[in-house]
């Protein structure tokens, strides 16, 4: 019996993912669901978190990636909220559904009022 081929995940595609409500409704959607460790806010940790996954061709997050981290509690809250994310319109390649990779900032900044 033949192994299923493992799908090809592309860097550049011809129509890239896009997530449902467009870039701005993806950044609203990690602000309102990141939830700021306790324990980094108290020792004033911050900075941005950029993280790499793959949209699957069925629009799901799969293989996330830190690319760069700040700190283990804020990489691990980072990886937690894309996790969540809903599916995506999955980009092509040749006019078909295919899996390609994304990256994001996830900021995080302690804010005193």
């Amino acid at each position: 019996m033949e192994e299923p081929e493992e799908q090809e995940t592309f860097t550049f595609v011809e129509e890239t993912a896009i997530f449902p409500g467009v870039e701005a409704a993806l950044l609203k959607f990690i602000a309102e669901n990141t939830i700021y460790p306790p324990e980094a806010i108290e020792n004033n940790i911050q900075g941005k978190v950029f993280v790499k996954f793959a949209v699957s061709a069925d629009g799901s997050i799969k293989r996330i990636e830190i690319l760069r981290g700040v700190h283990p509690l804020l990489d691990k809250e980072a990886i937690r909220v894309v996790s969540t994310l809903p599916k995506w319109i999955p980009g092509k390649q040749n006019g078909r559904p295919v899996a390609s990779w994304f990256n994001i900032p996830v900021d995080f900044q302690v804010k005193f009022y």
